[in-house]
Order: structure tokens, then C-alpha cells, then sequence
């Protein structure tokens, strides 16, 4: 493949030895790039240097929280869902999807998250009844959507290391506006949040990077890499088409 059309994959988080989840993120792309034949090029991003994210062809949005820069992690979602470049959001990722999509779509400006603001009057990230830190839980997957093609059951154990997640009495505002719950907990609780018209929009509670080793990594992640990488063709098409007719 042509490196100038190497799909190029940003890592949103504040790189930390401390969050299991950075170390093994880098290790599951690689072994996706030898197995699969990915061309893909790895970016770390950090919350507080996210000026511009043109170029890229993915943008995963890390575990890590509190960022160093929440108005970064917002903006990387909203650039990720604007621009139809595929998003992979995991654990505080998911929560800071959803919060994005409550403020830039919904109109919820006000919405805040529990752990960097919980003294504010419009929580719509709070703390879980139970932490899942360190946990393993049932999560089940609702029929006909993305969470369910690429996980191909109606059932499955994830991993988490989470304390917070989304409100569960907000899920008809977001609802309402297009934004669809894939999967949930048995208590009805959700825990996959997905956009239907993108090409690739999707952020788990869960973290599927630790699951899996880099010969064998999680479902979702691979289709997430499959989706850089059919944007970077795409990229390369119009840039041929271009150069074509010019």
C-alpha cells in the first residue's frame, strides 16, 4: 500500500503507566497490523494537545480519567462525529461520547460529569451503584444493531475498570436524537452507545482492549481497524480521482 495512504489511527488519553489499557492498546494494533495486513500508523494524542485531528482516519478515545483536558477529549468526539471519521470511545471514552453528543446535539449544555463536577446541578455521567473496577459482567446485546454484527451473539462477558456511567433516566434525550443503546447490563443499565449513518460510531463502558491478546484481539476492535483502514482507502480513491481529472 502506498505509505502516503497509510491509514493513520490517533490515540486519545494522557499516557499514563498507571492505566493498563495504554500499554496493551499499541501491542493489540500491532499484532492487527501483522495478521490482518493493516497498513496503520499509531498516534498518542493527549486530551490537551487535540488542535486538530485532520488526517486521521480513526480516533479511539482512551481510557484515563479525569483527562487533563475534557474540552479536548469533547472535542475528539465531536470532530470524530462531524467529519464521519470511525470513533472507537471505551470506558471514560464512552462517557465522554455520550456527554459530547448530550451537549453538541441534544442541546443539553449544561450536562457535566460526576467525577470532574459532582457538585453540579445537571449530572448526566454519575457514579455507578456498584464500581465495576476490575469487574467482569454479562452484557447483552440488542439485535439488528452494530454492537450485534460485530460481536455476532446476543450475549457476552466484557471487562471493565470503570466507577462511572451514563445516567439511565437520559437515555430517551439521547434517543430522541439519534444516538442508539446496543447493549446493556441485566439491570437494564447501558453499556454500548452507537450512531447509526457513520461509517464506523461506536463507544463501550466496557474495555474491549483487555480482552484478547495481540494474536486474538476483541471483535470490536478489529472492526474498528477495519474501518480506519477502509477510510484511508476511501482518502486515496478521491485523492486518485482527483490527480485523474486534474
Amino acid at each position: 500500500m502506498n505509505t502516503a495512504y497509510t491509514a493513520r489511527i490517533a490515540l486519545v488519553g494522557d499516557r499514563s503507566p498507571h492505566v493498563r489499557s495504554h500499554a496493551r492498546v499499541p501491542a493489540l494494533l500491532n499484532g492487527l497490523r501483522e495478521r490482518e495486513q493493516f497498513d496503520l500508523d499509531v498516534y498518542w494524542v493527549p486530551t490537551a494537545q487535540v488542535d486538530s485531528l485532520e488526517g486521521f482516519d480513526g480516533i479511539w478515545l482512551l481510557p484515563g480519567s479525569p483527562y487533563e483536558s475534557e474540552a479536548g477529549a469533547i472535542a475528539a468526539v465531536r470532530w470524530a462525529r462531524e467529519q464521519m471519521v470511525p470513533f472507537l470511545g471505551t470506558c471514560a471514552g464512552f462517557q465522554h461520547a455520550v456527554l459530547e453528543f448530550a451537549r453538541n446535539v441534544c442541546g443539553a449544555t449544561q450536562v457535566q460529569h460526576g467525577e470532574t463536577s459532582p457538585d453540579a446541578d445537571d449530572l448526566l455521567i454519575v457514579p455507578l451503584a456498584c464500581s465495576l473496577v476490575g469487574h467482569e459482567g454479562a452484557v447483552q446485546v440488542t439485535p439488528g444493531t452494530l454492537a450485534a454484527s460485530i460481536l455476532g451473539v446476543e450475549r457476552s462477558a466484557e471487562r471493565y475498570h470503570c466507577s462511572y456511567g451514563l445516567d439511565s433516566t437520559r437515555l430517551d434525550l439521547l434517543r430522541d436524537h439519534g444516538l442508539v443503546f446496543s447493549a446493556f447490563d441485566d439491570d437494564g443499565d447501558p453499556r454500548i452507545a452507537e450512531l447509526p449513518g457513520h461509517p464506523f460510531f461506536l463507544a463501550s463502558l466496557f474495555q474491549p482492549e483487555l480482552a484478547g491478546d495481540p494474536a486474538r484481539p476483541h471483535p470490536i476492535i478489529q472492526e474498528f481497524a477495519r474501518a480506519t483502514a477502509r477510510h484511508s482507502d476511501a482518502g486515496r480513491s478521491t485523492a486518485v480521482a482527483q490527480r485523474s481529472t486534474g
